[in-house]
């Protein structure tokens, strides 16, 4: 799957709705002053930003140099990489949700944007950011509405159904119908779990604003379009910029499923 690409890449073709989605998902979680979090699948860090902007890096406290307030983890080399940069000092390290690197109770909250619906096993990920959250503390994850077609990439995906019908869309993806996150985390041997709604919209200056991160071969979508001849392609992207109706600007407004529990 398409992540191992640059980090700018996938900040134009999701940053723009993950980095509004981060405040509105910190603010669901209840992430106040004086806490530890654990950035789960943290990317080119649209969360990991949020999270320092309201945190700080390190905490402030007797312990020699603090702890990190802040820490993060990723699958992909060039996110980590990239993450590194832009938040020296922080803790950012290469790993998987399945096995985290860090021992037990080691953080107040353990957060996962956008990433459960591309866990490689979504309960075995939700387990271990519970085991390295202290008891009493928050897990909570949220995931585009993809099953319901009110995520930013529905327009795409629904043109892709019109020329292609049996094109494997990221409907059938963990977490992404109503309800789902919510058992997972409950699977995952949370309690208390409570469900909601995010909602964030985005502004476009055209259409070639919003296709041209479609064929920088991020994520599914990104395989999607890679996968085509040039001549397919540019069916594509006649059907998507149908949608659109030759609107200039236009705004997409895109809704995520968000569950949270305690350990």
């Amino acid at each position: 799957m398409g992540f191992e690409v640059a980090a700018e890449a996938y900040g134009r073709f999701m940053g723009r709705f993950s980095e509004p989605l981060a405040a509105t998902f910190v603010d669901f979680a209840g992430i106040g002053s004086g806490r530890r979090v654990l950035d789960v699948g943290c990317g080119p860090g649209a969360l990991t930003a949020e999270l320092i902007r309201r945190l700080g890096a390190t905490e402030r406290g007797d312990r020699p140099g603090g702890r990190w307030a802040v820490a993060g983890i990723d699958p992909s080399e060039a996110f980590v990489a990239a993450s590194r940069v832009r938040f020296p000092g922080v803790d950012i390290r290469l790993g998987s949700a399945e096995d985290l690197p860090y021992g037990s109770d080691s953080f107040d909250c353990a957060l996962a944007q956008l990433v459960v619906h591309f866990m490689a096993d979504p309960v075995a990920g939700l387990r271990e950011m519970a085991r390295v959250t202290r008891p009493g503390g928050t897990v909570a994850a949220c995931v585009w509405d993809h099953a319901g077609g009110r995520g930013p990439l529905s327009p795409f995906w629904r043109a892709v159904r019109d020329l292609d019908p049996g094109a494997r869309d990221e409907s059938q993806l963990a977490g992404a119908r109503q309800g789902e996150l919510g058992e997972l985390l409950t699977v995952a041997g949370l309690g208390d779990v409570a469900c909601a709604e995010l909602t964030v919209t985005t502004r476009f200056a055209g259409f070639d604003e919003w296709w041209e991160p479609y064929t920088f071969g991020v994520g599914p979508a990104g395989d999607y379009v890679r996968g085509l001849d040039p001549e397919r392609r540019e069916a594509l992207r006649d059907r998507c910029a149908s949608a659109f109706g030759g609107r200039e600007p236009f705004d997409v407004t895109a809704v995520a499923w968000a569950a949270a529990g305690r350990v």
